[in-house]
């Protein structure tokens, strides 16, 4: 990858996508990954830095979303947000525990530290919180850098590690001096270039597809969904008659729509479009079903 990048692990937060789309707004690559991606893996790809995501699970629940706790050790800039930070400092031996409220709102955090993340801000700052856990012991080598009257750590850092935890969110717009926040971790701590652009990502989706494809065929499921339309018409415009698009008519979509997904897609586009007619098998298969989630399983 020729341009700077940071790697969003996704804990299944309902901002994910919103991370994701302030650090592209800066003019810096990033991609959501798995949670779960092993750090040699991660480090093979040598992102700029890392960024946890928030989540809805607590770090001491069955089957809670864990990361690799070798990646803190990578020596790549870390931010953890909400549940990322909970991770960070559950993984580094810090504490973790259930706090006296639940906070979820605008709250006001005093800047106790004017470290890294909040250089030339003022001592308080409003912000957005959603959250029932707190930590409530810092790991080895980390400091406070904010804190609210329930949330004694608002913010943390290991600042020779380059590691940081928000218990806030920065990336939602009712956290005023977030995009700052986030500029201060995207250039100050990883040293991104902003040279980057969704019309780049276009072109260099397209060059790797005809590299990987070569001279072969490629089937694509085509449901007429946001997904699969992005998908077919990047891999159409890479490789053109080379993609076979599948669409299968299942008798369930809107009045209309399934004509709309043949004239855009085999007319319009010009792409080889096969359609398979199985409204009869579907509704047959459904026949006599109430419950919601059966219907969804049949559907597929």
């Amino acid at each position: 990858m020729a341009h700077d990048w940071i790697a969003i692990l996704d804990f299944g937060s309902q901002y994910s996508q919103l991370i994701a789309r302030r650090v592209r707004e800066q003019q810096v690559y990033c991609e959501l990954i798995r949670f779960d991606t092993p750090a040699a893996k991660l480090a093979a790809r040598r992102p700029k830095g890392i960024i946890l995501s928030g989540g809805p699970a607590s770090v001491y629940g069955r089957g809670a979303p864990h990361c690799d706790p070798e990646i803190f050790k990578l020596g790549i800039p870390v931010l953890g947000i909400c549940y990322g930070m909970q991770l960070m400092a559950h993984a580094l031996r810090g504490g973790v525990q259930r706090g006296k409220a639940r906070e979820f709102g605008p709250a006001s955090i005093q800047i106790v530290s004017q470290d890294l993340l909040f250089r030339g801000m003022p001592r308080k700052l409003s912000v957005w919180m959603s959250h029932g856990d707190q930590v409530a012991k810092l790991p080895r080598g980390f400091k406070v850098l904010a804190r609210t009257p329930t949330c004694p750590t608002a913010a943390m850092a290991h600042p020779e590690r380059r590691l940081f935890g928000l218990q806030f969110h920065p990336e939602v717009v009712h956290t005023p001096q977030g995009m700052y926040i986030l500029r201060h971790f995207i250039f100050d701590a990883c040293g991104c270039a902003a040279d980057w652009k969704m019309s780049k990502f276009i072109e260099d989706s397209v060059a790797e597809i005809r590299a990987r494809v070569g001279r072969d065929q490629v089937v694509c499921g085509l449901s007429g969904g946001v997904d699969s339309s992005v998908v077919a018409a990047l891999i159409h415009r890479a490789i053109g008659k080379q993609l076979h698009c599948v669409f299968v008519d299942n008798g369930l979509l809107r009045h209309g729509e399934a004509e709309q997904v043949e004239d855009t897609f085999g007319k319009t586009f010009g792409m080889n479009l096969h359609v398979a007619r199985s409204e009869d098998l579907f509704l047959r298969r459904l026949r006599g079903i109430t419950d919601p989630e059966t219907k969804r399983k049949i559907i597929g």
